[in-house]
């Protein structure tokens, strides 16, 4: 079997720019909040659902 290597970083690249492209920024706090919003509304809908059916 031949074995896959990884393509050679060329020398403009320093370790911060391959940090800075090897991870993605964290999430706004918009976005965060919109999230919990949204598990908050998922839960709250099948706790009512519970509620209704029984």
């Amino acid at each position: 079997m031949s074995e896959r290597h990884p393509a050679p970083e060329s020398p403009s690249d320093s370790d911060e720019d391959a940090d800075a492209q090897r991870y993605e920024p964290p999430p706004s706090v918009g976005k965060l909040l919109g999230w919990i919003l949204l598990f908050v509304v998922a839960a709250v809908v099948v706790v009512l659902g519970g509620v209704y059916l029984t």
